[in-house]
């Protein structure tokens, strides 16, 4: 039968195969396949992409670093783990996304008030979701400029996010507060930040210089001591010791749920770092990992508690 030329010829409709033959089938089944298979690693990427963005395993708004889990500082907005770079927080009243608002500055030196703040979304709406972070959604540092007076608060929040706390600044001068916390997200994420404003107490100030550098201290009674050699940009491991009256080792109690808490400030810009230990005693001493971000002059406060009562013993130490 000769072959129609282009132009007369016409689609022959009812010679159109009504299925695909069986090469047709198998060649779609395989390019199917790998389609699906690579949809679902692309699935599967941006799940664990986000999970470990957000570090947070579950939706709840609950303490993601449980007490002693693991050393590491509080520097940066992002904590930095044992092991990792940090650098000095505290520096800046505004950091991812958050700000920290005072209600009030000016306080009466030697008289008794209320800090007041919020802290507030870059919409400059109050947060109200805080994880727990050893024992307190809010831990509060408060210290003289020349770093004396140092604190150690823990305010509460009312439900409109706004924060309160007693204190009194006890001498004239301009004293840096520091709230370091972490932020729940509507998704669960948490967002660890720690930010600093000034306070004032009007009057003559008189700074006093730092102590210079010395391993070992005395506390109402107590001699602390501590081994190791911080150097900038590396974790190296602090380890204190806290002897009693008579000589021995005193009977450290937990205290936030840990045996210790380390805040180091640098001299200058007060740059702020808040170490945590590791879960038990070594050797009857508290163990930390350090990472000083740089060098300098840093001022260490170590709190411990013994006989349900929290001191504080402080340290200079110099960095090349």
């Amino acid at each position: 039968m000769p072959v129609p030329d282009q132009a007369s010829a016409a689609p022959v409709i009812d010679e159109v195969p009504a299925g695909p033959d069986r090469s047709t089938l198998r060649l779609a089944l395989v390019v199917g396949g790998l389609v699906l298979a690579v949809l679902l690693g692309f699935g599967l990427g941006r799940l664990n992409a986000t999970g470990a963005a957000t570090g947070s395993p579950s939706l709840a708004a609950e303490h993601t670093d449980p007490p002693g889990v693991a050393p590491h500082n509080h520097g940066s907005a992002t904590a930095a783990d044992q092991g990792a770079a940090t650098e000095a927080g505290g520096l800046a009243v505004s950091s991812a996304g958050l700000t920290l608002a005072p209600l009030g500055t000016e306080f009466a030196p030697g008289r008794a008030g209320q800090l007041r703040f919020q802290v507030r979304d870059a919409q400059r709406r109050p947060v109200t979701r805080f994880a727990i972070v050893h024992d307190k959604p809010m831990h509060l540092i408060v210290v003289r400029r020349d770093l004396t007076g140092y604190q150690h608060l823990h305010p509460t929040m009312a439900a409109d996010g706004t924060w309160s706390v007693p204190l009194t600044l006890p001498q004239p001068g301009v004293w840096r507060a520091y709230a370091d916390f972490t932020v729940v997200a509507d998704d669960g994420a948490q967002t660890a930040v720690t930010l600093g404003t000034d306070l004032v107490a009007p009057g003559d100030y008189r700074p006093r210089p730092v102590p210079g550098p010395a391993t070992s201290t005395t506390v109402d009674g107590f001699t602390v001591s501590f081994q190791g050699t911080p150097q900038a940009g590396t974790t190296v491991p602090l380890t204190f010791r806290v002897d009693g009256a008579g000589g021995g080792a005193a009977a450290l109690q937990r205290y936030l749920g840990a045996y210790g808490h380390l805040v180091a400030l640098r001299e200058g810009d007060l740059g702020y770092l808040h170490v945590h230990p590791e879960t038990e005693l070594v050797d009857g001493q508290i163990k930390f990992w350090l990472t000083i971000p740089g060098p300098g002059r840093y001022r260490l406060y170590l709190d411990f508690q013994v006989n349900d009562k929290v001191q504080t013993a402080e340290f200079t130490l110099t960095t090349p």
